[in-house]
């Protein structure tokens, strides 16, 4: 059941709001502020990767760009046992003539970041973002 939750801004801020839910797709403000409300307090309380405590559990989508040269350094990847891989992707953009492997991946903060490092310093490989899922008390899955 939805519950209307209202606030008061200045006219400058209302202007910007509108202007920030166009740009984004949104298409309307309730569900933009919804997603921003669950970004920002997920943001402050867990922080990006490396701001989370090397123990933290967290699981998330991780993206790398790379050349072909690298296949061997990624497979090592998903055979280690510091994450758990959940899904594996691999894809070839032709127009940027990159390659491109998705990871659903679980574990410890500490491994993401020192898997993160590592690929960050290995040639070929362009850019690597991880995603943190959202944390939820209750939910789908």
């Amino acid at each position: 059941m939805s519950r209307i939750i209202s606030f008061s801004s200045d006219k400058e801020f209302a202007k910007k709001l509108e202007s920030l839910v166009k740009k984004s797709g949104y298409m309307n403000r309730s569900m933009f502020i919804r997603d921003a409300s669950i970004h920002f307090c997920d943001a402050m309380t867990r922080g990006d990767i490396f701001s989370m405590g090397d123990e933290t559990e967290t699981e998330g989508t991780m993206v790398i760009y790379y050349q072909h040269d690298v296949e061997n350094k990624l497979l090592e990847l998903r055979h280690s046992h510091s994450i758990e891989i959940s899904s594996y992707s691999h894809n070839c953009l032709v127009s940027s003539h990159t390659c491109v492997d998705t990871m659903q991946i679980k574990g410890k903060a500490k491994f993401i970041r020192d898997l993160i490092q590592k690929l960050q310093n290995t040639n070929h490989i362009d850019k690597i973002e991880f995603i943190a899922a959202p944390e939820r008390e209750s939910g789908c899955c």
